[in-house]
């Protein structure tokens, strides 16, 4: 372990006299080349090691304030390590071409390539040259007063700001001999969704339904994704780092994830 850095189990006492910058830094070495994981490995480690760490940085969170969180959020982040389930029911995510990107028009996504086969010897240099596939969900995100208490995304207490999810739209594309997923690329993207969204809502939410036999995702896997109202909490976040707790309905288990600004 880096001298200064800190090691499970996480005490509470060593928490407190940590300094901020500690923290972060420990929890990024404790995530460290995990993401490609199994899920259930990687929920282990943040319900059985993690939290203690989690509620630190929580509790230190220097922007609580919703609406002082939205100026934060614009640019392009690198899902670090995440539990977020959806991200890997497609095989074969290429996580260094995993992106969120946020607007200060209200919408944001999640993009990633995927590479199926690259890990099987005989078919990754096919997959590595030839075959890749994109996937992007995008949402709008804003923030709304509490008026109910049975929503979907309550905190729990009426009147309290949450911030208000709703999924947008899916895309999926194929490409064949295509070039690396940059995060260039994914703004790119990212900008023309947004754009063909806002020209016609309608027909976009329309086509965003995968196709039979030529998408990754399929019908159901879609209909369950984009129904859902998912809950964000940022536990922590400043300029450079978030860590954010998600969860895409009340009976799902919570997820977390570590993201870094990319640097400009």
């Amino acid at each position: 372990m880096d001298s200064g850095l800190l090691a499970p189990p996480f005490e509470p006492a060593a928490l407190a006299a940590a300094d901020t910058s500690t923290l972060k830094a420990s929890l990024l070495k404790q995530v460290d080349e995990r993401e490609s994981e199994p899920m259930a490995k990687k929920v282990r480690l943040a319900n059985e090691t993690l939290l203690p760490l989690f509620n630190e940085l929580e509790r230190r969170n220097p922007t609580p304030d919703l609406n002082q969180q939205i100026p934060l959020l614009k640019g392009i982040w690198i899902p670090i390590w995440s539990t977020i389930p959806f991200q890997d029911i497609i095989p074969g995510r290429v996580h260094h071409e995993s992106y969120q990107i946020f607007d200060n028009n209200g919408f944001y996504a999640n993009l990633a390539r995927y590479k199926p086969g690259r890990k099987t010897p005989i078919l990754s240099w096919v997959s590595r040259w030839l075959l890749s596939y994109d996937f992007m969900i995008m949402q709008s995100y804003g923030i709304q007063a509490l008026a109910e208490v049975d929503h979907p995304s309550a905190p729990g207490q009426i009147g309290q700001d949450y911030w208000e999810i709703q999924n947008v739209c899916i895309r999926q594309v194929l490409r064949f001999g295509s070039p690396a997923f940059s995060a260039e690329a994914a703004q790119a993207w990212f900008n023309q969704t947004v754009a063909n969204y806002q020209k016609n809502p309608a027909s976009q939410q329309q086509t965003a339904r995968p196709a039979q036999g030529k998408n990754r995702v399929t019908t159901k896997q879609y209909e369950q994704i984009a129904q859902a109202r998912p809950r964000l909490d940022h536990l922590y976040i400043d300029q450079d780092f978030r860590l954010v707790k998600t969860q895409r309905e009340k009976s799902q288990r919570p997820s977390y994830t570590v993201a870094l600004r990319l640097p400009t």
